[in-house]
């Protein structure tokens, strides 16, 4: 799983405006709204249930927010920045500052669990996890979370 293929430099938030969990999981909806075309307050509301569930913050700093839409015809991905790390119910307790959504069509499945892992495997190398954030900008953080993809296609 490429994240190039469900990521685009559009993307990527540099610095969310946000400071509390349920504007983060708004700005993130408004975000792909504009990649996907679909509604925000649609993908807000599946973001929403999915962390009535328990917690996206997986730790370290990072949240994986996800969900399935009916009307997606691929994955995408959302990659947000938070300047001042923000109170997200993370399993570790810390608050987080790198948030990596995922919204994937309803019967994408083995691709959705491939893109998570894929997205959790990178996000726990804490040396990608700094080049992040001190990334200067979306380009920026876009080249760093596709790097590995242009090294192989080189």
């Amino acid at each position: 799983m490429d994240i190039s293929t469900i990521l685009s430099p559009s993307g990527v938030i540099p610095a969310l405006r946000s400071g509390a969990k349920k504007a983060v999981l708004e700005e993130l909806a408004e975000k792909a709204a504009e990649v996907t075309g679909r509604d925000a307050g649609q993908i807000f509301s599946v973001l929403l249930d999915r962390e009535k569930l328990g917690s996206t913050g997986v730790g370290g700093g990072v949240a994986i927010p996800h969900g399935k839409l009916g009307d997606l015809d691929r994955l995408y991905m959302v990659f947000a920045r938070a300047q001042n790390p923000i109170e997200f119910d993370a399993v570790d307790e810390q608050p987080v500052d790198l948030f990596c959504m995922l919204v994937a069509p309803e019967e994408a499945g083995a691709d959705h669990l491939k893109a998570l892992a894929r997205i959790s495997r990178l996000l726990r190398n804490q040396g990608m996890c700094e080049k992040l954030r001190g990334a200067a900008s979306a380009d920026a953080i876009y080249a760093l979370l596709t790097q590995d993809e242009a090294e192989q296609a080189a």
